[in-house]
């Protein structure tokens, strides 16, 4: 039985998120999985995974903000831009906490961020952490990306002769590198920063209080109450209203077609937008955008041997 929608998974320290649809892939015997983002394998929190059908909300989940709370070292400065890498260098961190404060909430808005070398972008086909790991350094253009919001939640600033810790937490846009933040952070109060720690803390709806770990999983599976772990795909688009088409309008949209109020049971009370689409049978079809006079699909969900 091939389930969908989307299970709230709090990735340990560790795993790669690839590491991690493989084991949903055994626990739950069933090959449909995807991931909605990648976390670098020692980073925690928060990874949405796809089932079924809902793989097919992988890009649309993976569009949403993010929000991290990171431990910014300063005084260190390496290869990777965490202390996972080789140090490249170790500086006195000679700067007061308001002149840190300040630096960190400079960040705060749209910014032009260069992709680090250890990540998973490509360029001429080849991922840059494969180049990086033949010590090779290959130009990257900058990228925009957005800090909605960066807090400072506590500092560590010791005797100003070694490396000191800052958490911070921040809600960013997609494709942002947390790890490269505290590198630039470093590099603009001249002593050198790279992440300690990483936790992400929210994905869309998805936060840490009802993510649960792949054990977790395994357990709730061999009880039998797996369903109660997954979010339907339906409940991904709860903010629009719904409706549910008449036996007659049920062939139209089966086969993906554009839908008139006449074999709808109701039409939803909306001028235009997004409309959640069910059949006669309340199997949902997907997500269809309202016209003046008819309805058109937007994301489909629906699959021909659900009729079976």
């Amino acid at each position: 039985m091939e389930r969908s929608g989307v299970i709230n998974i709090y990735k340990e320290a560790g795993y790669t998120s690839h590491d991690v649809v493989a084991k949903l892939r055994g626990i739950l015997k069933q090959k449909k999985i995807g991931h909605t983002g990648t976390l670098d394998p020692q980073a925690q929190g928060v990874l949405p995974v796809c089932l079924g059908k809902g793989t097919k909300l992988c890009d649309l989940l993976a569009d949403h903000d993010k929000e991290y709370e990171a431990v910014l070292r300063l005084g260190i400065t390496t290869d990777t831009q965490d202390m996972e890498g080789t140090i490249l260098k170790e500086s006195s961190v000679q700067v007061s906490e308001e002149e840190v404060r300040t630096c960190i909430l400079s960040f705060q808005g749209e910014q032009q961020q260069v992709p680090p070398m250890y990540s998973a972008l490509k360029v001429n086909g080849k991922k840059l952490y494969e180049l990086a790991r033949e010590g090779k350094v290959v130009e990257r253009k900058a990228r925009p990306v957005t800090f909605h919001n960066i807090e400072v939640l506590w500092m560590e600033l010791l005797d100003q002769t070694g490396p000191a810790d800052f958490l911070l937490r921040c809600r960013c846009s997609k494709g942002t590198y947390i790890r490269t933040l505290c590198n630039d952070i470093g590099e603009k109060l001249g002593c050198g920063g790279c992440m300690e720690e990483l936790l992400r803390t929210r994905v869309e709806r998805f936060g840490l209080t009802d993510a649960v770990k792949l054990d977790e999983v395994q357990k709730v599976m061999e009880e039998g109450n797996i369903e109660r772990l997954i979010l339907p795909v339906d409940r991904m688009f709860d903010q629009y209203p719904a409706a549910k088409t008449t036996p007659q309008g049920d062939l139209l949209v089966h086969n993906g077609n554009r839908i008139f109020p006449e074999l709808l049971q109701e039409e939803p009370k909306v001028d235009g937008g997004y409309v959640r689409v069910y059949d006669s049978r309340e199997t949902f079809i997907g997500l269809y955008e309202k016209k003046t006079d008819q309805m058109i699909p937007v994301k489909m969900f629906y699959r021909k041997e659900n009729e079976a």
